[in-house]
């Protein structure tokens, strides 16, 4: 198969309280929001939906390789882990290619969308403008029966809007789309054997 099959990579951290944020509250409500904003509904690639038995190095591989654009949740963790840094760098390095994100075309295809902090990224993480959501940074299901939810919908579904317009502006798929080595897979410790 060629071509894009999806529309937006989400790249974030496994650690700190960004997973649960995710899972909890913002994919479900960008999904919906992406529906509200444009027929049919743009797809979303997440690894948490990854299928059982598929080798997930080469899905996450394969997965940002035929996204458009790539949405960074941005927390410290982020540029701390390996795996976060080489997708990064592979969507920098296709905006490299075809000269976006710079002087002539500011525009890139990294969609940055700033969970915690920001003081403590290193200066390359700073050169791109996030959409700031961190008063919405709630991780529990019980934000979902605030009064502060609502915010948080009508939040999420201008940023929809937003990156349904990007995306139809994504220059056309490439086969030979740079593909930088992500790290060694983690793997688990073996556990020790029982002692009799």
């Amino acid at each position: 198969m060629s071509g894009y099959e999806f529309d937006f990579f989400i790249s974030y951290a496994r650690r700190g309280t960004v997973q649960q944020w995710l899972m909890n509250h913002f994919l479900r409500k960008l999904k919906d929001c992406l529906a509200d904003q444009f027929a049919p509904t743009p797809r979303i690639y997440v690894d948490k939906e990854m299928p059982r038995a598929v080798h997930w190095p080469s899905s996450l591989r394969h997965a940002l390789k035929r996204s458009k654009i790539m949405i960074q949740l941005l927390n410290p963790q982020y540029f701390a882990s390996p795996w976060c840094l080489a997708e990064w760098h592979n969507m920098l390095e296709r905006e490299r290619v075809l000269g976006l994100a710079g002087l002539d075309r500011p525009q890139g295809l990294i969609y940055p969308i700033l969970y915690s902090d920001s003081d403590n990224f290193p200066p390359e993480g700073k050169h791109r403008g996030w959409v700031n959501f961190k008063e919405f940074a709630y991780p529990d299901p019980v934000y979902q029966q605030t009064s502060e939810f609502v915010r948080f919908h009508h939040a999420v579904n201008e940023l929809a809007a937003d990156l349904v317009a990007l995306a139809q502006q994504v220059p056309p798929w490439q086969a030979d789309w740079p593909d930088v080595d992500p790290p060694d897979p983690v793997l688990a410790p073996t556990p020790p054997l029982p002692r009799f």
